[in-house]
């Protein structure tokens, strides 16, 4: 199937009045029925945190791995169990209310597109897709169908992030004119494609693992169950791993829309997996929280960031493992990842916050440092938003954005130390031969 021809003909889709996807649960009693779209690693955890609101009803889950299928089972043994998304979709219909889907990236798309032409809410883990053109495609559908939806970034949701956009947007350190964020996590590969062929594990279904991407032959310790960020057919790389969370706090607090010229330094592409090391500078078109425009230097890989004079810290101290830095007018403020503080520096000293000058009504409340409690919080402001009760902080509107912005310094790194140039409104890139990387065919599986 051809992919622009999937994604046209889903936007195009009638546009008859619909019923709010929040008027749904007082059809339902009340309650909330989902489904389950990939329940191993990260699935399992949102569907543990899903499942943990009072008002949630497991009714569906589905995984191409019969292992990670078992044990969900055993956590919701009222539940049916499928191995095939369009399946469960087709049967499930009209007995679920919401999905969630927490697959590898490139079945975030084909998985969340089918269940809203349904008209369900979508709760779809990070990075929103895996192609530039699906992010497009899902945010207009959505907004189309005046769909509930969420994109899995849980720390959007905690306590230090939330006090670090307060912080920014009241001006603590004035218009910030460069952002430096930084992750040493390493899901690249340098090395070659493996060669070979083993033999498909009972169970697992490798063609519905595969999905719409390419055919390629099963190789033991490679593509599943865990391995699958650091390869282009698949993942996003560090970037679109660690970076979504990372970018996402400066990103929101700094309203900022899509970059227009992006720079990947990095190795020469292999056509296999990502590069280990990536430095990708971004330019922003300026918004009333910056300067003219806004510089965005990323770093990842074992030993990022660089040193640079912007992330020193005060007495020489280290810098924290994963974080961000707004460098302002007035100071800098270092954001680490995750569940510390924001620290403001000034004249190379660390200076106090008083945060009470800042959230005067206390709508922030104490600072919370228990990610059990922090860490379902994104989740619940999803299930409450399907029963009317809230509103999603990270609906696909703004998640389409910002996993746009990962994609293009994801697709720069096809092209070392080359200055891609982003036309938003055409949706292309002024070279050419970078274009071709906003989209794939999909395989008929």
């Amino acid at each position: 199937m051809n992919k622009r021809k999937f994604l046209k003909s889903a936007a195009a889709l009638s546009s008859l009045a619909l019923l709010p996807s929040s008027s749904w649960a007082s059809l339902k009693n009340g309650r909330l029925r989902t489904a389950h779209i990939g329940v191993g690693g990260m699935g399992m955890e949102d569907l543990k945190a899903i499942s943990s609101h009072e008002l949630v009803d497991v009714t569906a889950l589905c995984d191409v791995d019969a292992n990670n299928l078992a044990a969900a089972k055993k956590l919701h043994p009222k539940a049916k169990v499928y191995a095939d998304y369009r399946q469960l979709l087709k049967e499930m219909g009209d007995s679920i209310d919401a999905v969630i889907v927490s697959t590898p990236d490139h079945t975030h798309a084909p998985a969340s597109m089918q269940a809203m032409k349904m008209g369900k809410p979508v709760y779809c883990q990070k990075p929103l897709t895996h192609h530039v053109t699906e992010a497009r495609a899902m945010r207009k559908l959505a907004e189309k169908k005046n769909l509930v939806t969420q994109m899995g970034i849980q720390v959007h949701s905690f306590y230090d992030y939330k006090l670090g956009t307060l912080l920014i947007q009241s001006g603590i350190i004035g218009k910030v004119s460069t952002v430096r964020a930084w992750s040493p996590k390493n899901w690249g590969y340098d090395g070659a494609a493996p060669e070979g062929e083993d033999a498909v594990p009972e169970h697992l279904d490798w063609n519905l693992w595969l999905g719409t991407s390419k055919e390629r032959p099963y190789k033991e310790n490679v593509y599943h169950p865990g391995n699958w960020r650091k390869l282009l057919d698949y993942g996003c790389g560090t970037l679109g791993d660690m970076g979504v969370h990372i970018f996402d706090t400066p990103y929101n607090a700094l309203a900022l829309d899509v970059p227009f010229t992006i720079k990947n330094k990095c190795r020469k592409p292999t056509g296999f997996g990502f590069p280990e090391n990536n430095i990708v500078t971004y330019e922003f078109p300026g918004t009333k929280y910056t300067a003219d425009t806004l510089k965005w230097i990323w770093y990842d890989g074992v030993g990022a960031p660089e040193k640079h004079k912007d992330l020193k810290l005060p007495d020489d101290e280290k810098l924290p493992g994963q974080g961000a830095m707004f460098i302002g007018e007035k100071g800098r403020l270092l954001l680490p990842h995750f569940m510390q503080l924001p620290r403001l520096i000034v004249d190379g000293k660390y200076e106090e916050i008083d945060i009470s000058k800042f959230d005067k009504s206390n709508e922030l409340g104490p600072p919370v440092r228990d990610y059990d409690q922090e860490g379902k919080k994104h989740y619940h402001q999803f299930v409450d938003a399907c029963l009317g009760k809230d509103e999603c902080s990270a609906p696909f509107s703004y998640a389409a954005r910002l996993t746009e912005t990962i994609l293009l310094g994801v697709i720069a790194g096809r092209f070392p130390n080359k200055t891609l140039h982003w036309d938003s409104k055409k949706a292309k890139f002024s070279e050419a031969e970078a274009n071709e990387f906003l989209d794939s065919k999909y395989r008929n599986f």
